[in-house]
């Protein structure tokens, strides 16, 4: 298994339990995604978006605001993460 698979696994294990994490479980596991998903993107060669709205943008406030999300908020932030590595993923294991 492949560490960004192993990755997924944990976003969605955490998910699951999202009423069990701290909030610095949560800003850690939200800031390795947000740079994961930015070297996938690089690695695909997919730019940056400065004018358009963006999953990492969210998932930047979501961090800054760990210690007030509900449990709700943080399992589908995660699974979105999750959601958003997995798709690059994809496509990047297609370019090989």
């Amino acid at each position: 298994m492949s560490l960004t698979t192993q990755f997924i696994a944990e976003l969605i294990r955490a998910a699951n339990e999202a009423d069990r994490l701290t909030p610095f479980e949560v800003k850690r596991l939200l800031n390795r995604s947000i740079a994961t998903i930015r070297d996938m993107r690089e690695a695909i060669g997919i730019p940056g978006s400065n004018r358009a709205k963006d999953v990492v943008i969210d998932l930047q406030v979501a961090a800054a605001r760990a210690d007030r999300l509900t449990a709700a908020e943080i399992r589908d932030t995660l699974i979105d993460a999750a959601d958003v590595i997995r798709t690059l993923k994809i496509l990047l294991d297609g370019k090989e």
